[in-house]
């Protein structure tokens, strides 16, 4: 299995220098007219403030034993996790997948968030009558999770929730699924950042989908 991750993670970083390249027109909210959207990109997506709590996370990883057999996602998508949690200021937070270290980051982007995390569909408790406000989705190996909890979540969606899916570039699954995702009538602006996807639900804006080169 380690093996195999590590086969992934090359396959992904030889092909990163492609998929920027293909997205060089999509950088820093370049041609985006929507307010919202353009705020978004700028602001959050491509915000290289350091956050105080930056060195403190590092720090947390490096020494929390439980992190040491934690998935460990790139540093810049950690960060944007916070950002973005930091950024929804969400009352629940719902951590779907296999175990990681952007645990500490979604945690630490919103402490007074209720946080769930569940590496399984059995795992995943959610408490009647309250929406899913913020919601990591991140085991694109397995699509077919993937869609299972998008759909329970989206049903219990708000016009204030963020859903985040990783690795909506990564395989064909995963390709045709963000698809469907941007697709759905419950679904509102869309961006896709190739590792991520990122979902808001507020149905008041025009339904659009942007690419950026993240």
């Amino acid at each position: 299995m380690q093996n195999k991750e590590a086969m992934n993670r090359i396959t992904l970083a030889l092909k990163r220098p492609f998929v920027r390249l293909g997205r060089i027109r999509h950088r820093r909210g370049y041609g985006v007219h929507s307010p919202f959207a353009f705020n978004l990109i700028t602001r959050v997506i491509y915000e290289r403030a350091p956050y105080y709590k930056y060195e403190d996370l590092l720090a947390a990883e490096k020494h929390n034993k439980a992190s040491r057999a934690w998935r460990h996602e790139p540093l810049r998508v950690k960060r944007l996790l916070f950002r973005l949690v930091n950024y929804a200021r969400p009352a629940t937070v719902i951590d779907a997948g296999t175990l990681s270290a952007s645990a500490l980051y979604l945690r630490a982007g919103r402490e007074n968030a209720v946080y769930t995390g569940a590496s399984s569909l059995s795992e995943l408790f959610l408490e009647a009558g309250v929406p899913v406000d913020f919601l990591y989705l991140h085991d694109y190996r397995h699509p077919e999770f993937v869609e299972e909890v998008f759909n329970l979540c989206a049903d219990r969606s708000s016009p204030h929730s963020v859903f985040v899916v990783e690795g909506i570039g990564y395989t064909s699954k995963m390709k045709n699924l963000w698809k469907h995702m941007q697709k759905d009538k419950r679904t509102g602006i869309t961006f896709d950042l190739y590792d991520l996807g990122i979902i808001f639900f507020d149905k008041s804006k025009n339904k659009q989908s942007y690419i950026v080169n993240f």
